[in-house]
């Protein structure tokens, strides 16, 4: 059986778009995942809404992606270790997955929690 002649150049078969949205989730997700990170507490006007790990923002232009991350650390903890592993964690993610190509990555670290026992068990 012979298949019927395909398309003469890559351009011919379409284009793949991934959207910010799904680069900014793949971000997040690979961020959580680096030893050290930890989920915070998410409270709008004092009440408490649950938790949240990273949060991401991507820019950039063409294959090219600038992301800014959001992250709460476990304290005490090597901050410049966590953020470094967590640098070399999202850029081989995203790059990976999307294969768009990591431009920078700036990292604020906005929160060091201790890891507490609850009291009640």
């Amino acid at each position: 059986m012979t298949l019927p002649p395909g398309p003469e150049s890559p351009d011919d078969r379409g284009r793949l778009t991934i959207a910010p949205a799904v680069v900014r989730k793949v971000a997040q997700h690979a961020a959580d995942q680096v030893d050290g990170t930890t989920r915070a507490e998410r409270r709008i006007a004092g009440v408490g809404l649950g938790t949240h790990g990273a949060s991401a923002k991507v820019g950039g232009e063409g294959n090219d992606v600038d992301l800014v991350l959001d992250v709460a650390l476990k304290y005490p903890a090597p901050v410049r270790r966590i953020v470094g592993d967590l640098r070399a964690r999202v850029t081989e993610e995203v790059e990976r997955i999307t294969s768009y190509q990591v431009r920078d990555i700036s990292v604020t670290v906005s929160a060091l929690l201790p890891d507490i026992a609850p009291r009640v068990r």
